[in-house]
């Protein structure tokens, strides 16, 4: 494995500095290399002297820092605390010092239960600074940290400037909630950075690539219907903020998250017809990402795949019937089966079963070719390379794992033998009745090992009719190594490349030594980083544009500049692969001018970094300013108030609500209970459910389980159902109530909980904000709970003295009689044997069993009434039940 160079760069050192001797919060552009920064502060404090604590950080990050700190020979190097530790263990882990990652649910119950010495802590390095807002974990434990320690150090980083330009002031909240005062911007065209990288350029050739007529047609048309559904769903809701809903943001990746923000709060008032053509929308963007992605045959299989599809068909908005589309079929069959088949529009069946069982004329992608020159250009090169240097390996870099996958194969096979295998596999899929003809181009994809081949099989007919010989890639790999000099297979058997990531396609050719990458889609996030400083390629292909990846070559080869670096940029021109490119770097450039005017005219407090004593932002006092004081106290003694405190369980220190309830200034005590989330008061215990965990605790019986528990030991059982702040508010939309009742609905099994458990009561919650200032209003007046008592409950204890002689199931056939109730059952259970003797008793007798009249006669009435035996009802076995006694039914333990 190649050691790791921490040396930092011009521009990385300025960064280092400024937020080494003052803190705050750095933003940079993506790619520059936010993890490097991190890296040499985790260098500087690894210190057994230093408690420096790193939130927000990934396993899979952890892992890389780690590793690569390990390369450089730090010691000692930063340690893990999952949930093995134990708490002791967590605590003297605590006490020796150095760097910790530490997950954000375990850090907040070791700070509240003073595990962790809060004062003792050097400092907190935040990674992935913009997903810090108000109710989360690490602004919990930001909070605590400054409520006892004013002079350790808060540093912050991100790489993610467009996430703070949505909202109000988002910047400013961040800086807020991490309790720093300085705001580092460090975009691409930053002076310092755009003068280190100009002197440091790698050779770039940009290869602008021409699409085929009909693949200019296919866009065209798709933009055409991307267009037409965008205006439709503009008409139909005009009163939503579509300003972002266009065409240019169509075609880029963060349009589902655009269309998730203004539409998921209001998804329940909107119409079918608004949905529908959000789906749509959906399958175009799908589409036109095979058209530039994938081959012609792929595309034509999912052209196809909508337009015979019946349920596609009739669902649909509208866009089926349009011109554009029937463009768009043409030509997405004319490159496959060529120009001639575009004569007609309409044709009968026997026609077009006829015309697909000729030969095709597959259409190759024009990257292909162009990438193929390429590799023939390097390997030429290499030829006439320094023996100093030897010979360059080549990285091909592509979007996606299907995309790695696709290459290789045409790498390995051929272009012609690839499309024809494929459009082979299609028409026995076709053949064979399946319903999903793009499943089959899509396995032979995903289905490979990566730096492996997998023999291909083609069914039926279809195989008899195929012009070319099958074989593996193993096969060809094989040939194609036997064909080779044998001084360069020995020199290439010499010479063994680091496989340290497990994304990557290594030794796909031998001449030149060609390595596979995705960008996107990875298991490893740092899997592309680690493959450059592996690898060491002299060739790098860009075969689709990506603005990190190329940000990321910069900083390489500036920190390699003895080293050759020739970057080949393919890319359509004038298509939607080039526009999303620029769209990118635009939308990047506009997020820094943002937050540049921002900082200009922010105005922040000095005692925002929260190390005055008296600071407001870390007070818990939640009292209205307007709220109404009594003047009039005369000589009446002032009342001591109490500290209110909730039990909580650790699990639920995964969500928000334990953040918000300190935040109102309530202590939260962290222990493990069986029985309820949150326990409010010594009668009050809470289960809390998030609407998915509703519908799934009813389907799978666990509430009824939890209801049982809580109602047998609390007097006053409550279920919290909680809604998430950005969705409606809404368990169940008035268009799918049915008229007709039915246990499968939610409502239903709800309706049927409230009727079996009387005492449980039910809260209903738009947002974790609102559960927090329910809970404070419930406590007020009331005693507080006992943690020795909630831990000491369990499902499967017994509480009171009656419970150990009498078992529940007896107590609830009691419970359901007339004239018992939970206050009196226990008399009858003292005083009657079992029930046939109660049976034989007087109405008097009874009375004064219950202490009560009414309730006697109830019960005397209901006993001794002739009532009607059901068809369903059982003969014998009565005689049995009434005569066991209440303590035959004692539960096993």
């Amino acid at each position: 494995m190649a050691k790791c160079t921490t040396k930092m760069l011009e521009y990385e050192n300025q960064m280092f500095l400024d937020l080494f001797h003052e803190d705050g919060l750095i933003i940079t552009a993506r790619g520059l290399g936010i993890e490097r920064i991190l890296l040499n502060f985790l260098k500087l404090y690894c210190d057994p002297a230093n408690l420096v604590l790193v939130l927000n950080v990934s396993s899979q990050e952890e892992e890389y820092l780690v590793e690569q700190l390990e390369q450089t020979g730090v010691t000692p190097l930063p340690k893990v605390i999952t949930n093995e530790y134990s708490t002791n263990e967590r605590h003297s882990i605590y006490m020796q010092g150095g760097v910790l990652f530490v997950t954000s649910r375990i850090l907040v119950v070791d700070m509240l239960t003073e595990r962790l010495p809060i004062d003792l802590v050097t400092g907190i390095l935040v990674y992935k600074a913009h997903k810090i807002v108000e109710s989360c974990q690490e602004a919990f434990i930001m909070r605590l940290y400054r409520q006892k320690n004013k002079t350790g150090f808060v540093k912050a980083f991100s790489d993610s400037p467009q996430s703070f330009t949505v909202g109000f002031c988002h910047v400013e909240r961040v800086m807020k909630n991490l309790f720093v005062r300085k705001l580092y911007l460090w975009p691409r065209f930053h002076a310092s950075v755009v003068s280190f990288l100009d002197t440091h350029k790698p050779d770039v050739v940009e290869l602008h690539l021409q699409l085929t007529p009909s693949m200019v047609a296919c866009q065209t048309a798709l933009l055409d219907l991307i267009n037409a559904c965008v205006k439709e769903l503009k008409r139909c809701n005009p009163g939503l903020d579509t300003d972002e809903i266009t065409v240019e943001n169509a075609i880029g990746k963060s349009f589902e998250q655009i269309i998730r923000l203004q539409l998921d709060p209001v998804w329940h008032q909107l119409g079918a017809k608004t949905r529908q053509l959000v789906a749509d929308l959906k399958t175009l963007r799908l589409i036109l990402q095979h058209l530039t992605q994938y081959d012609c045959v792929s595309f034509y299989n999912i052209v196809n795949s909508i337009r015979t599809s019946e349920r596609t068909f009739g669902q649909n908005s509208g866009w089926l019937f349009l011109d554009s589309a029937d463009s768009l079929f043409a030509h997405a069959r004319e490159r496959v089966y060529g120009s001639s088949q575009k004569a007609k529009k309409v044709k009968t069946d026997k026609t077009k079963s006829s015309a697909e069982n000729q030969e095709p004329i597959l259409e190759e992608c024009p990257k292909w070719k162009a990438l193929g020159e390429v590799l023939k250009e390097i390997e030429e090169e290499n030829q006439n390379a320094d023996p100093s240097i030897g010979p360059g390996r080549v990285l091909i870099a592509a979007d996606d794992d299907r995309t790695c996958n696709q290459i290789k194969e045409y790498l390995c096979d051929g272009g012609h033998s690839l499309l024809m295998r494929l459009f082979i596999k299609a028409q026995a899929v076709k053949a064979a009745g399946q319903t999903k003809p793009d499943a089959a181009p899509a396995e032979s994809y995903k289905g490979k090992a990566k730096g492996k081949g997998k023999s291909v099989k083609s069914a039926g007919k279809a195989e008899t009719k195929g012009t070319t010989s099958e074989v593996t890639l193993t096969q060809m790999l094989d040939e194609h190594k036997d064909d080779m000099p044998q001084q360069d297979q020995a020199k290439d058997s010499s010479e063994p490349i680091a496989a340290s990531s497990s994304d990557g396609y290594f030794g796909v050719l031998k001449s030149p030594v060609t390595i596979l990458h995705p960008l996107h889609g990875c298991s490893d996030v740092h899997g592309l980083t680690r493959t450059l400083n592996d690898v060491k390629p002299q060739f790098v292909v860009l075969y689709d544009a990506d603005m990190v990846f190329v940000r990321q070559l910069e900083v390489y080869k500036a920190s390699h500049p003895g080293v050759p670096l020739r970057v080949y940029f393919l890319m359509y021109t004038g298509s939607v692969e080039e526009q999303k490119y620029l769209t990118t770097l635009r939308k990047e450039k506009e997020a820094f001018e943002m937050l540049i005017r921002e900082k200009a005219t922010m105005v922040i407090p000095e005692e925002r970094d929260g190390k005055m004593v008296d600071d407001p932002y870390l007070s818990r006092d939640t009292t209205a300013a307007n709220a109404t004081v009594n003047t009039r106290k005369g000589g009446i003694q002032k009342e001591t108030d109490v500290q209110q405190k909730i039990i909580v369980d650790m699990r639920e220190f995964r969500s928000e609500l334990p953040s918000l309830i300190h935040r109102r200034g309530i202590d939260i005590e962290p222990v493990t209970i069986d029985v309820g989330d949150y326990i409010l008061t010594p009668d009050i215990c809470v289960e809390r459910k998030s609407v998915s965990d509703l519908i799934g605790s009813l389907n799978s019986g666990r509430l009824y389980n939890q209801c049982v528990s809580m109602s047998r030991y609390y007097k006053r059982p409550v279920l919290l159902i909680e809604f998430d702040p950005s969705k409606p508010f809404a368990l169940q939309f008035n268009k799918y109530i049915s008229s007709e009742i039915s246990i499968q609905d939610v409502t239903s099994r709800l309706a049927l909980l409230t009727l079996h458990f009387q005492k449980l009561r039910i809260l209903w919650c738009p947002s974790p904000y609102a559960t927090a200032e329910l809970f404070e209003e419930l406590k007020v007046g009331r005693s507080q709970p006992d943690a020795a008592a909630a831990m000491a409950i369990t499902a499967e204890s017994q509480v009171g003295q009656d419970s150990e002689k009498y078992s529940h199931t007896s107590k609830d056939l009691l419970l359901k009689m007339p004239g018992i109730n939970s206050k009196n059952y226990y008399r009858i259970m003292n005083k009657v044997e079992n029930l046939a003797e109660l049976l034989t008793l007087s109405e008097d007798t009874i009375g004064e069993i219950l202490g009560s009249a009414n309730n006697a006669k109830s019960l005397w009435d209901f006993l001794h009434s002739e009532h009607k035996r059901t068809e369903s009802a059982v003969s014998g076995g009565s005689k049995a039940s009434t005569s066991k006694g209440w303590k035959g039914y004692k539960r096993k333990r």
